[in-house]
């Protein structure tokens, strides 16, 4: 049960961190955002504030901020089609009721003859039940609701869709959601160092694992080591050099304890490294030390050394290298945080910052459907002067986004066949 909990939080933390990104920025561009949604499918849960709606979905496979104008969202009122008009105090139009008109018996019908809820604002038609016939104009609310089987939708004036902002401002509304996972990465690695402490140089023993050749010899945590063999020590790095050329050899170590100086014998343990040398080790990890200066620094170093990783990975996988079934999807994270969550909470976090590294370089790939592919649009408008035509490139993204899904179905069945079957 906790390792559902585990994944819940982390794959949550994950996809509403990137999301929260593409919200803030097209938020601050003056995008109108319909929906706010975690997972995909059914509704769990939703509440609505400030104009957009706020969902939790059933199925745990990535979340979407809809944007006005992103895609054929609203019904096209064209001259014949008869409506209901619900008007403010101003005399502007509230509500164009498109059904069910007969429970909203204050509405005048209007037969339409021109609409331009984008633009002018404006309805232009007959009136049915007035004396004379005559073409009326009808100002229309910028706050206007189109309602339809009871759900009322805001209308997207042109200012408020996302197609009318500037390259820079529709470029940055995408790129924040990947630079929102490199963010919370950062922020998970300098909370991880101001907590358990991160990695330090000092010649001074670490955590002792249980097993370990240094528990059996009598260190203990925080000895502090002057000499190994008569070799002088001024690093925690020349304690692993001389303890990994000695494996099976016994060593006398010199160290420094609350004060009293004692001399401790131990002989290193062989360990064989793959594709490399065999080497010795005493089961003893690094000191830690906590300064919050220099948290900040590790949270950097943290998230440049695992982007750099991942890219590693990436180019190994095009290469060939690594083949499709060394991919995970969903089932295969969840098994991971089932395995990291044994290890404890501060592995299970820096597991959480990898994976959303992970996430950030994924959606940045030119890849139809993803971030990176609407970027790629972007960048090509850029060059052209001129945005490609929507259809065109709705059509790309459709094509990618099919692709992706299949890929992800491959992927979720090795992943089954890998750990269940």
């Amino acid at each position: 049960m906790s390792t559902v909990i585990a994944f819940i939080i982390i794959f949550g933390a994950l996809v509403f961190f990137h999301e929260l990104g593409h919200l803030i920025f097209a938020k601050r561009a003056g995008i109108l955002c319909r929906e706010f949604a975690i997972g995909m499918g059914p509704k769990v849960f939703s509440f609505t504030k400030n104009d957009t709606l706020y969902t939790i979905r059933l199925l745990p496979i990535g979340g979407y901020v809809r944007m006005a104008g992103e895609d054929v969202e609203m019904v096209e009122l064209k001259a014949g089609y008869r409506v209901g008009l619900v008007f403010n105090d101003q005399n502007e139009v509230q509500k164009i009721i498109l059904n069910n008109k007969d429970k909203y018996p204050d509405a005048r019908i209007l037969e339409i003859e021109h609409a331009d809820i984008e633009h002018e604002l404006i309805l232009k038609g007959y009136v049915e039940g007035e004396e004379e016939e005559k073409l009326e104009t009808f100002k229309v609310n910028r706050r206007a609701v189109l309602v339809e089987d009871g759900t009322e939708t805001l209308i997207a004036p042109y200012d408020r869709q996302f197609s009318s902002k500037t390259l820079g401002q529709r470029t940055m509304a995408i790129f924040a959601g990947p630079m929102m996972n490199f963010v919370l990465a950062f922020v998970i690695f300098v909370i991880i160092a101001l907590l358990q402490g991160m990695p330090s140089n000092a010649p001074m023993l670490g955590e002792l694992t249980e097993d370990g050749a240094a528990i059996d010899a009598g260190f203990k945590q925080g000895d502090i080591v002057h000499s190994v063999d008569g070799a002088e020590i001024s690093s925690w790095q020349d304690v692993v050099e001389i303890i990994q050329k000695n494996p099976n050899n016994e060593l006398e170590f010199q160290i420094d304890r609350g004060g009293e100086e004692m001399t401790i014998p131990v002989t290193p343990k062989s360990q064989e490294i793959e594709d490399g040398p065999t080497i010795g080790v005493i089961g003893v990890y690094s000191p830690m030390e906590k300064n919050p200066l220099k948290s900040v620094v590790y949270g950097a170093e943290e998230t440049l050394l695992w982007t750099k990783e991942i890219f590693v990975i990436l180019g190994k996988l095009i290469s060939g290298e690594f083949t499709i079934d060394a991919l995970s999807g969903p089932v295969g994270i969840y098994v991971s945080v089932d395995t990291v969550a044994q290890s404890g909470i501060f592995y299970l976090m820096k597991w959480a910052g990898v994976l959303s590294i992970n996430l950030g370089i994924m959606n940045l790939l030119p890849i139809p459907a993803l971030d990176g592919g609407r970027l790629m649009f972007f960048a090509i408008e850029g060059v052209r002067g001129k945005p490609i035509d929507k259809q065109k490139e709705g059509m790309v993204h459709f094509v990618g986004f099919a692709l992706l899904m299949l890929l992800m179905l491959v992927v979720t069945w090795n992943d089954i066949q890998r750990f269940f079957l």
